[in-house]
């Protein structure tokens, strides 16, 4: 499977990423910090440092020193932007291609499931 090709730090930023997306975390929450979320996703405390440092780098993070890791403002409407732009430039044509290969019609989607 692709997903597990996948390092693990970039798979613990798709975790992250996601719980941004969904609202889980909103811009100026607080992230779980290294340890806790290495404990709940069974990595080493290193690799979800490298995951939040993607973050961090990508200004989506902010850290408080002392007190933890923050979502920065305006960074889920980014990702959002980033994320969908990825989507349709890199996951969507070859989706797109066996749709029409397939001749599956936008009933068959049936996209009100989604």
């Amino acid at each position: 499977m692709v997903e597990d090709s996948k390092p693990v730090y970039l798979r613990l930023r798709d975790i992250i990423a996601a719980s941004i997306l969904d609202g889980t975390y909103g811009d100026g929450d607080m992230l779980p910090s290294v340890r806790a979320l290495a404990a709940q996703q069974g990595a080493n405390p290193l690799t979800v440092a490298k995951a939040y440092q993607c973050f961090q780098d990508d200004g989506l993070v902010v850290v408080k020193r002392g007190v933890g890791m923050f979502v920065a403002e305006g960074a889920s409407r980014r990702l959002r932007e980033a994320e969908r732009r990825r989507f349709l430039d890199t996951v969507w044509p070859p989706v797109a291609d066996q749709i029409r290969r397939l001749g599956i019609s936008a009933e068959d989607l049936d996209l009100q499931r989604v």
